[in-house]
């Protein structure tokens, strides 16, 4: 495929606008018109009530989480330099991003070279067109699928199954949840966990081939899943894998993994396709050395991934006939045009921050009803998806920002920062609706009684007579209407009989009524007033002519005898 013509050579949007994308050689794939809204989907917090009740699923997920975080610290506690590694992964990822449209035209080049098809996807649909297309092309109606994010992202099983072909699931995660039935935004397909009983229940019951009394022992398990797997990727026509990583510098496709199914995978069928997205792409060959390391020691702890693929084009007499590339958009032209946001694009898939982030371990993923789950899924989603439905909008209210995801991030993503800036902006659209939000309304009321201070003191008093009548054991259990929300985790204390204002205004009069019934006090440190003393006289002085002074002896008046 030859590089997309340039954005400016009659690609703009309404009033000469530049297009999405506008300087990507995608552009011309973008002229896509505003998002409309999606109802239906409930809010973060409505969604994750019911993940707040399974105390069996809080407990598991902790003590799952708190395995990995000790991992996770002995392998970065066994690298030498663990803080320069780190830099340089984030130099690495910030350095495609910035020049992604040389990298990405690289690419296409090189890989086409190569003898690989590369196809470009502006959205989930064509995504799925293109791959189903391909697909069809073998005559096979059944495909194998590795465990991949952006495929579960672009829903491709769903349009793969409309095209008349079966996609088999390879990774045993992946399969355990789809024989369970499980959406692509389950947390058994985004943290890859299963409960053995659950595990073994599911593979007795639904996979072909399984004994009935098998043991729920995970040797057992991955041993029967295994067994199935490798039959159903003998036999599959085509298999669709996802990528850690483009090599621009070659045209090659990197892929890590734990368990060796997308190796398999991409040998023997006939076609392999590789859905990838845009900001997967690497300059060269030594950004790979450098990824594999710090994104093992992110993701399990190990120096490297136990598997390492790589793949460049078809090999005639060895693996696929055919070779495919899907470099889809779906979003992360736009994201990459934020100055904030497009770091989220840096992810490289470790789930490090997941296993730090403390409403993860308690809700897991279903609430956030994304592939991309966990704090990095509450800053990337509402950005690839936009934030026109009720739960994409609540996703960066998500979060505690406590700033552990950003912490231990390996390409130094700051989540926080990310949420910040999206919570500013979905305030700012809701501002922009004709009919204001219940939020909104309670502001505006709340402004005009605070504006004028009789209204203030009148609410206040009202407000403080309701919540003691409503009151039970001195503590507000529940609130009425929208203020509910507020008590359905925490107890709201009932306020004082007399508020602060009250017994300022109170006190205030009766010092001064007290000022004006007593006589003013003398300050500190000043002595009472007394009357004057009269001064002592003189005694007379005979010799001036004066009475003749006593004799002290005899108490007699007059001289001495």
């Amino acid at each position: 495929m030859s590089p997309a013509p340039r954005p400016g050579a009659g690609a703009g949007g309404a009033g000469g606008a530049p297009a999405p994308g506008a300087g990507y050689p995608w552009g011309h794939l973008l002229g896509r018109g505003p998002r409309s809204p999606r109802a239906g989907e409930p809010r973060f917090a409505d969604t994750a009530r019911a993940s707040l009740g399974q105390s069996a699923a809080r407990t598991s997920r902790a003590t799952a989480a708190a395995e990995q975080r000790a991992d996770r610290r002995a392998g970065r506690r066994a690298e030498p330099d663990w803080a320069g590694l780190r830099r340089a992964a984030t130099a690495v990822r910030e350095r495609a991003l910035a020049d992604l449209e040389r990298h990405l035209t690289e690419f296409e080049k090189r890989a086409e070279a190569a003898g690989t098809r590369v196809h470009w996807a502006r959205d989930a649909a064509e995504a799925g067109r293109i791959v189903a297309r391909v697909a069809a092309g073998t005559g096979a109606r059944d495909a194998v699928r590795s465990s991949s994010a952006t495929a579960g992202e672009l829903r491709l099983d769903a349009h793969l199954l409309r095209a008349g072909i079966t996609v088999h699931e390879t990774a045993v995660a992946d399969l355990i949840a789809g024989l369970a039935h499980e959406p692509p935004e389950s947390e058994s397909r985004t943290v890859r966990r299963h409960d053995r009983a659950g595990a073994r229940a599911v593979l007795a019951r639904r996979l072909p081939g399984a004994a009935t009394d098998l043991r729920a022992d995970p040797g057992a398990l991955v041993a029967v899943a295994r067994e199935y797997l490798r039959e159903t990727l003998l036999e599959a026509g085509t298999a669709i894998t996802g990528a850690n990583a483009l090599v621009a510098e070659t045209g090659s496709v990197v892929a890590m993994e734990t368990e060796g199914n997308v190796r398999m995978g991409a040998a023997m069928p006939r076609a392999l396709i590789t859905v990838a997205g845009i900001d997967k792409v690497v300059p060269a060959w030594a950004d790979i050395a450098v990824l594999a390391r710090v994104w093992a020691r992110s993701a399990t702890g190990a120096a490297q991934a136990p598997v390492v693929s790589t793949w460049t084009g078809p090999v005639e007499g060895d693996g696929p006939d055919e070779v495919h590339v899907v470099l889809v958009d779906a979003g992360r032209s736009a994201t990459l045009g934020d100055p904030v946001g497009r770091q989220a694009l840096r992810c490289i898939q470790c789930t490090a921050c997941l296993d730090v982030c403390p409403v993860f371990e308690r809700t897991g993923a279903a609430p956030y009803g994304s592939v991309h789950a966990g704090p990095i899924g509450a800053a990337l989603a509402p950005q690839l998806r936009g934030t026109a439905s009720a739960r994409e909008a609540s996703l960066p209210f998500a979060s505690t920002l406590c700033g552990a995801c950003a912490e231990v991030c390996p390409v130094g993503v700051d989540i926080p920062e990310i949420l910040l800036e999206l919570r500013a902006r979905v305030v700012d659209e809701r501002r922009a609706n004709a009919v204001p939000t219940p939020e909104a309304l309670a502001a505006q009321s709340a402004e005009w009684v605070m504006a004028e201070e009789r209204r203030f003191a009148r609410a206040q008093r009202a407000g403080s007579r309701w919540a003691r009548l409503l009151a039970r054991s001195g503590r507000l259990r529940r609130l009425p209407g929208l203020l509910g929300r507020w008590t359905e985790a925490r107890d709201f204390p009932v306020p004082p009989a007399e508020s602060f204002r009250a017994w300022w205004a109170r006190r205030r009069r009766a010092l001064l009524l007290g000022a004006a019934i007593r006589p003013p006090r003398a300050g500190p440190g000043a002595s009472a007033q007394r009357p004057p003393a009269e001064k002592p006289t003189a005694p007379p002085n005979p010799m001036e002519g004066g009475p003749p002074l006593a004799d002290p002896g005899d108490g007699r008046e007059g001289g001495t005898p």
